[in-house]
């Protein structure tokens, strides 16, 4: 495959930004995306060139950092991490547009780099449980509902990849906190604290710059991990009584 590149490049966080373009060959269809913009960083270090800074870890649809916005959507055109994401999914010719995430709080680094500290200041807030139970305890000894069981594990698989609040035209990381609200809260040891951390972690959504949810969707149609929407709505449920009961 022979690509048209066109990919946001951007010194610092001061620095204005800009898409470059590049082109590339001999792709193969059975590479990840990542796999391709190796690739282009090998053709440029041959020209003596500036390779482009993009995130990766673990590459295996785990981590969440690769996260990249590719021809306008979160992650490109399929429902997986950017990583996961084959060329098999473009045509040969093809133009593709590859650029940071697009929001406010979270500030380009550089390139394609963004700097998503806000959301492990959001868990940071309130994302955990603190009783303090000594060493860990037998699995079974605080019986759960397996209905609730299983809604808290589907929902515990956010990777806190960012790619709800890149799809978002509000900029809004409800998806995200509904997610870590609704883990915790469905389960017997998240109760004691369930009310003071929805406060807490939508209060330091708040602080972080993060818009509000009006309900269009987005964000669950671009999460990775597909994480309901109805989640945004227990967030808001437990936000009401929160603030109804005075915490």
């Amino acid at each position: 495959m022979n690509l048209t590149l066109k990919i946001w490049r951007q010194a610092g966080p001061q620095d204005k930004g800009g898409l470059h373009t590049y082109q590339v060959a001999g792709i193969s269809s059975d590479m990840s995306f990542l796999e391709m913009l190796d690739v282009l960083n090998e053709q440029l270090n041959e020209k003596g060139e500036e390779p482009i800074a993009f995130d990766h870890d673990c590459r295996e649809g785990i981590c969440g950092t690769c996260s990249l916005m590719i021809n306008g959507q979160a992650h490109g055109p399929e429902v997986t991490t950017t990583c996961q994401l084959h060329m098999r999914s473009f045509a040969d010719g093809d133009t593709i547009t590859v650029e940071p995430w697009r929001a406010g709080p979270f500030p380009v680094i550089k390139d394609l780099i963004v700097d998503r500290s806000a959301f492990d200041r959001i868990i940071q807030s309130g994302g955990y449980i603190s009783a303090n139970t000594g060493s860990a305890p037998e699995a079974n000894s605080v019986p759960a509902p397996r209905d609730k069981a299983m809604r808290a594990f589907n929902v515990a698989t956010c990777i806190a990849c960012g790619a709800c609040v890149a799809a978002c035209p509000n900029g809004s990381a409800s998806l995200f906190v509904g997610a870590k609200i609704t883990h915790l809260g469905e389960l017997p040891q998240g109760q004691p604290e369930r009310y003071t951390r929805v406060v807490d972690m939508v209060g330091q959504a708040d602080v972080e710059g993060f818009g509000g949810c009006t309900n269009i969707g987005e964000c669950a149609a671009a999460c990775p991990k597909e994480i309901p929407l109805d989640v945004i709505s227990q967030l808001n449920k437990d936000l009401r009584t929160a603030l109804k009961s005075g915490h």
